[in-house]
């Protein structure tokens, strides 16, 4: 299997990357999104689990994907460092480890190291936790080998954070490395990075 990743500016292309994912034949299961409260995604309705308070962090259990798609299953939870986030699918239960119906907060760690553990290069999986932080969204799928490169083209069929190029500007900015011990980015600050790296559309 292979771990296939891409950050996204807006919510709306990662989420459109997991619908087109999903349409290529992916299972859901295997398709993990993580973003960045900032970004306004409403998760009411979508059980009693998906909407608890993201300052307490909401059981693993909300997070998992559910019937009707990745994207339905939907819920909140704190990460250290990052703040409240929305998330769905394998990679966030898988960071709270063999502990059914952990907290999720204070598993950020958990996040990259899972990334880590499904091959993801360390390096990579501090610059998308440090994505998310900075009101970003990742998308993560597991893939096997002879699928790897279309779900490449999928991920790229939203307009994706070039991986070398953003963490050359954090790097000006002197980021070396995600730290959740770091004060979550506040909204005016998200807001600000929003604007460093907006995307001219038509």
């Amino acid at each position: 299997m292979r771990t296939i990743t891409g950050l996204y500016d807006s919510y709306d292309d990662a989420r459109a990357a997991v619908t087109a994912l999903e349409d290529a034949g992916v299972p859901s299961d295997d398709i993990s999104i993580v973003t960045n409260k900032e970004n306004g995604v409403d998760v009411e309705g979508q059980g009693n689990r998906a909407g608890e308070g993201a300052g307490t962090g909401a059981g693993i259990g909300a997070v998992a994907g559910g019937a009707g798609g990745l994207l339905a299953g939907l819920g909140m939870l704190a990460i250290p460092g990052v703040g409240p986030v929305v998330a769905a699918g394998w990679l966030v239960a898988t960071a709270a480890g063999a502990v059914a119906g952990a907290v999720a907060g204070g598993a950020v760690g958990g996040i990259v190291g899972s990334m880590v553990e499904s091959g993801v290069p360390e390096e990579d999986a501090n610059f998308y936790a440090e994505g998310i932080r900075r009101g970003g969204s990742v998308v993560t799928a597991r893939v096997d080998e002879s699928r790897a490169a279309s779900a490449e083209t999928i991920l790229n069929s939203s307009p994706r954070v070039n991986v070398a190029e953003r963490r050359a500007r954090y790097a000006e900015e002197g980021w070396t490395r995600f730290d959740e011990t770091a004060d979550p980015y506040t909204a005016e600050q998200i807001a600000a990075e929003r604007e460093r790296y907006r995307v001219n559309r038509l």
